[in-house]
Protein backbone atom coordinates (compact mmCIF):
# COMPACT_ATOMS: atom_id res chain seq x y z
CA UNK A 1 0.00 0.00 0.00
CA UNK A 2 1.09 3.48 -0.88
CA UNK A 3 2.15 5.76 2.15
CA UNK A 4 0.20 9.37 1.40
CA UNK A 5 0.51 12.25 3.28
CA UNK A 6 -1.99 15.08 3.17
CA UNK A 7 -1.57 18.47 3.54
CA UNK A 8 -4.56 20.23 4.64
CA UNK A 9 -5.65 23.97 6.22
CA UNK A 10 -7.53 23.31 9.31
CA UNK A 11 -7.43 25.31 12.26
CA UNK A 12 -5.30 24.27 15.23
CA UNK A 13 -8.67 23.41 17.02
CA UNK A 14 -10.14 21.10 14.46
CA UNK A 15 -6.48 19.33 14.30
CA UNK A 16 -6.11 18.80 17.67
CA UNK A 17 -9.57 17.68 18.10
CA UNK A 18 -9.44 14.96 15.59
CA UNK A 19 -6.25 13.50 17.95
CA UNK A 20 -8.95 13.44 20.81
CA UNK A 21 -11.30 11.86 18.60
CA UNK A 22 -8.57 9.41 17.82
CA UNK A 23 -7.12 8.89 20.97
CA UNK A 24 -10.18 8.47 22.38
CA UNK A 25 -11.64 5.73 19.62
CA UNK A 26 -8.14 4.21 19.86
CA UNK A 27 -8.34 3.88 16.11
CA UNK A 28 -5.48 5.75 14.04
CA UNK A 29 -6.22 8.40 11.48
CA UNK A 30 -7.02 6.83 7.97
CA UNK A 31 -3.75 8.50 6.62
CA UNK A 32 -1.02 10.50 7.83
CA UNK A 33 -1.51 14.62 8.12
CA UNK A 34 0.77 17.47 8.11
CA UNK A 35 -2.35 20.68 8.62
CA UNK A 36 -1.49 24.26 8.72
CA UNK A 37 -3.42 27.10 10.13
CA UNK A 38 -4.21 29.07 6.77
CA UNK A 39 -3.84 28.76 3.12
CA UNK A 40 -1.70 31.49 2.90
CA UNK A 41 0.77 29.58 5.77
CA UNK A 42 0.67 26.34 4.07
CA UNK A 43 2.19 28.04 0.44
CA UNK A 44 4.61 30.21 2.46
CA UNK A 45 6.01 26.71 3.78
CA UNK A 46 5.44 24.94 0.37
CA UNK A 47 7.21 27.34 -1.88
CA UNK A 48 7.75 25.92 -5.50
CA UNK A 49 11.11 24.76 -4.85
CA UNK A 50 10.56 23.22 -1.60
CA UNK A 51 7.73 21.63 -3.93
CA UNK A 52 10.00 20.48 -6.07
CA UNK A 53 11.93 19.06 -2.80
CA UNK A 54 9.48 16.71 -1.66
CA UNK A 55 9.08 15.48 -4.85
CA UNK A 56 12.73 14.68 -5.34
CA UNK A 57 12.04 12.93 -1.79
CA UNK A 58 8.89 11.17 -2.39
CA UNK A 59 9.76 7.52 -1.46
CA UNK A 60 13.76 8.04 -0.98
CA UNK A 61 14.33 7.38 2.23
CA UNK A 62 17.03 8.85 4.11
CA UNK A 63 19.06 11.11 2.10
CA UNK A 64 21.98 13.70 2.58
CA UNK A 65 21.57 17.16 1.94
CA UNK A 66 24.01 17.01 -0.67
CA UNK A 67 21.97 13.97 -2.39
CA UNK A 68 18.96 16.20 -2.36
CA UNK A 69 20.92 19.17 -3.81
CA UNK A 70 21.99 16.90 -6.54
CA UNK A 71 18.66 15.76 -7.30
CA UNK A 72 17.16 19.05 -7.90
CA UNK A 73 19.77 20.49 -9.40
CA UNK A 74 20.88 23.23 -7.22
CA UNK A 75 23.42 24.24 -4.64
CA UNK A 76 23.64 22.53 -1.44
CA UNK A 77 23.75 26.41 0.61
CA UNK A 78 19.87 27.01 -0.37
CA UNK A 79 18.42 23.62 -0.03
CA UNK A 80 19.86 23.42 3.45
CA UNK A 81 17.54 26.28 4.25
CA UNK A 82 14.88 25.25 2.47
CA UNK A 83 14.94 21.43 4.20
CA UNK A 84 15.32 23.40 7.15
CA UNK A 85 11.96 25.51 6.82
CA UNK A 86 10.67 21.63 5.69
CA UNK A 87 11.86 20.38 9.18
CA UNK A 88 10.66 23.39 11.01
CA UNK A 89 6.90 22.66 9.58
CA UNK A 90 6.92 19.23 10.46
CA UNK A 91 7.33 18.09 6.84
CA UNK A 92 10.56 16.48 6.72
CA UNK A 93 12.47 13.90 9.42
CA UNK A 94 15.67 14.25 10.14
CA UNK A 95 17.67 10.91 11.16
CA UNK A 96 19.99 10.40 13.72
CA UNK A 97 22.84 10.16 11.42
CA UNK A 98 21.91 13.66 10.21
CA UNK A 99 20.26 12.83 6.52
CA UNK A 100 16.72 13.60 6.13
CA UNK A 101 13.77 12.20 5.01
CA UNK A 102 10.14 12.44 3.46
CA UNK A 103 8.36 9.21 4.79
CA UNK A 104 5.75 9.19 1.99
CA UNK A 105 5.59 7.57 -1.46
CA UNK A 106 2.59 10.19 -2.39
CA UNK A 107 1.82 13.43 -1.17
CA UNK A 108 -2.42 15.19 -1.22
CA UNK A 109 -3.20 18.97 -1.03
CA UNK A 110 -6.00 19.48 0.20
CA UNK A 111 -8.10 22.65 0.97
CA UNK A 112 -11.19 24.83 0.38
CA UNK A 113 -11.55 27.89 -0.65
CA UNK A 114 -14.89 30.07 0.37
CA UNK A 115 -16.35 33.27 -0.37
CA UNK A 116 -15.90 35.53 3.00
Amino acid sequence: MMKTVTLDVRSPEQAAQDFVNAWKSGKAQKSARISFATPELLWKVLTAKRWEILKAMCGAGPVTVREVARRVGRDVKSVHSDLTALQRAGVLDKTEAGQVVFPYESVKVEFLLQAA
